[in-house]
């Protein structure tokens, strides 16, 4: 199923632009409170479920990658760019070449865009992360927080169950869900620390309930002051195994709350694996060495 197509006006602008300024003060009505209290363990059930997803995911097999390899395209909706132009950063956010070394929790992206080319290096657990514009350093500390989010972000989006699974969380059941008509189990997670440079996020997966896929990631964006307070979801559509894990192929993320916006559509376009490079090759201001070549072209379709 497609994503959904949204027609949005000037005044819907103004809208979004004033409810996001005031997320923050809107907290108490947000899908994922912050100020919920975590259970103190992981509830067996959600644990559970969890897992389940990542085996049906691929688990065994990537836990085997030692560097994932892939490319992008997409769109930008209407507005969202002003909105929240240095998360969006549509200039230079146009296709992008990124490099993930799940193991070391390193997610590196190349982009493109009008404006010129953008790197970034973001490493979990330290919080280290650079941005270069055309291979200059960037000292803005917005730009280098924002930054932060969008690459960790995309490395959930692209693993789903699989980015959780081997963390220790605070877990829960919070019922069902339908996407696309699909029913799903809803489960939550308290992510500390959060996404980008974030002390906490939530984190909500959507698990089908037919086939154990996440076809959803709900997630708060605390890493950035011009998000902090808001709530955005992901969906993902055409999966395809490769390499033994279950990729989605195409993807659409729309901002949920304070007020609902539209935001990006993006597809895959070429994927590979295990090339066998280190830090070294992506952490600067160019990929280099054997991260360097662009993502593999994705062989045919087959059934996954």
């Amino acid at each position: 199923m497609s994503p959904p197509k949204t027609l949005l006006s000037r005044r819907r602008f103004h809208q979004a632009a004033a409810a996001l300024a005031v997320a923050p003060l809107a907290a108490c009505s947000t899908p994922l409170p912050l100020l919920a209290a975590a259970p103190s363990a992981s509830n067996n059930p959600a644990r559970a479920r969890l897992l389940e997803s990542a085996q049906a995911h691929g688990l065994a097999a990537y836990r085997g990658l030692s560097d994932i390899n892939i490319a992008y395209a997409g769109q930008w909706r209407p507005l969202i760019g002003r909105v929240q132009p240095q998360v969006v950063d549509a200039g230079y956010r146009g296709p992008s070449e990124e490099r993930l070394l799940p193991a070391l929790g390193i997610n590196a992206q190349a982009f493109r865009g009008p404006s010129g080319r953008k790197q970034v290096y973001w490493r979990r657990g330290p919080g280290e992360v650079a941005v270069w514009f055309d291979g200059r350093a960037s000292s803005d500390e917005g730009e280098r927080t924002a930054a932060a989010v969008v690459a960790e972000c995309y490395g959930l989006f692209l693993l789903g169950p699989l980015w959780l699974a081997d963390r220790q969380l605070p877990l829960e059941m919070r019922g069902t869900e339908r996407v696309h008509g699909r029913l799903c189990d809803v489960v939550d997670a308290w992510l500390r620390p959060g996404l980008g440079r974030s002390a906490l996020d939530r984190v909500t997966l959507c698990i089908d309930r037919d086939d154990a896929v996440t076809r959803r990631v709900r997630f708060t964006l605390e890493g950035y002051a011009g998000t902090r307070g808001a709530v955005a979801e992901t969906d993902t559509f055409e999966h395809r195994r490769l390499f033994g894990v279950l990729w989605p192929m195409r993807s659409y993320e729309e901002v949920v709350h304070p007020l609902r916006l539209p935001a990006h559509d993006w597809h895959v376009t070429g994927l590979d694996v295990n090339r066998g490079y280190g830090i070294d090759a992506v952490s600067g201001p160019v990929f280099s060495g054997a991260a360097a070549a662009p993502a593999a072209a994705l062989p045919a379709a087959t059934a996954a």
